[in-house]
């Protein structure tokens, strides 16, 4: 399968602050791939990289075989950007941030109007093509940003959180113009901190403080895990989080909703689970449940050296 970007044991650091650590990775064309993690994991640097906005040593990251510090000008035409934050011209109309990009990218008349054309339709913002940017919803904008990124056609999509503080039927509305533009032969490079996201992915890297935890598709990582994943319910789940985070090399506990979900240690059996729930101080019940993408990456997040 041909890559569209190959990572070579790249390493990165803001001062003193390491925000890459030896990071390899092979991101296959044609594919929407996330970068998952938290705050801090290093998916925003790790973008910033690939988008040639980060200079870095040669041979350490290529784009479709070009070294992002020796071929900056070629790569960056074959690439759109879509920043965490929204960046466009507030000031300016949907259609004249679209003519700007254009204009910026070297796209010409004709080919501009067939892309916008095309940008309108899949975007639906032709009905506010006249209206201020800044006036847009928070959706809104989400779609005029990545139709400024699509404007010359990149062969490679960049988009660091892309729904941040979008509502969750905009955010369901930009997963399917995602699929559609893999489906029209895209690669899509997408950093999420959403676990539910990173199910929507071909294929998802797990980052943690700069390093790989795990790289496959959701459902192997899912299947080969193995994680053995209780749900535990209570009338004070807050008291009973606290009272199994005083019990040491236990497991790791993350809030679901009205129950906790408790993965359990590789040292302990359900048996040592029983016998806490007899002494607890706090009632609850349990059950297995199968375990989820979030449930996978808190607990390899705790296995992790660098933790």
């Amino acid at each position: 399968m041909t890559s569209a970007v190959r990572i070579s044991r790249l390493g990165y650091q803001y001062n003193d602050i390491t925000a890459l650590n030896d990071l390899s990775l092979d991101i296959p064309a044609g594919e929407i791939f996330g970068l998952i993690g938290p705050d801090g994991a290093g998916k925003t640097t790790l973008m910033r990289i690939i988008c040639t906005l980060v200079r870095i040593p040669s041979a350490k990251v290529s784009i479709f075989g070009m070294d992002v510090s020796e071929r900056v000008g070629e790569i960056r035409k074959i690439i759109g950007y879509m920043p965490q934050r929204f960046s466009l011209y507030q000031d300016l109309s949907v259609e004249q941030n679209l003519r700007f990009f254009a204009k910026l990218f070297g796209v010409g008349r004709l080919e501009y109007e067939a892309r916008v054309s095309t940008l309108y339709e899949f975007s639906r913002l032709a009905p506010y093509k006249d209206r201020r940017a800044g006036a847009l919803s928070g959706g809104m904008k989400q779609k005029l940003a990545l139709s400024c990124a699509l404007i010359h056609s990149p062969r490679l999509l960049v988009l660091d959180e892309p729904t941040y503080g979008v509502d969750p039927l905009s955010r369901l509305e930009f997963w399917d113009i995602l699929r559609e533009l893999k489906e029209n032969g895209s690669t899509l490079v997408v950093s999420t901190p959403n676990m539910e996201e990173a199910g929507l992915c071909d294929t998802v890297a797990l980052l943690h403080k700069g390093g790989l935890l795990r790289k496959g598709s959701p459902a192997d990582i899912i299947s080969n895990h193995g994680a053995r994943i209780y749900s535990l319910r209570s009338d004070d789940l807050g008291a009973l989080r606290d009272y199994l985070r005083g019990i040491p090399d236990l497991g790791t506990l993350q809030l679901f909703g009205t129950e906790l979900h408790f993965s359990l240690a590789k040292s302990k059996t359900e048996s040592d689970l029983v016998s806490i729930s007899r002494i607890s101080p706090v009632v609850f019940t349990f059950s297995p449940v199968s375990a989820g993408m979030e449930d996978i990456f808190l607990e390899l997040m705790s296995d992790d050296p660098n933790a």
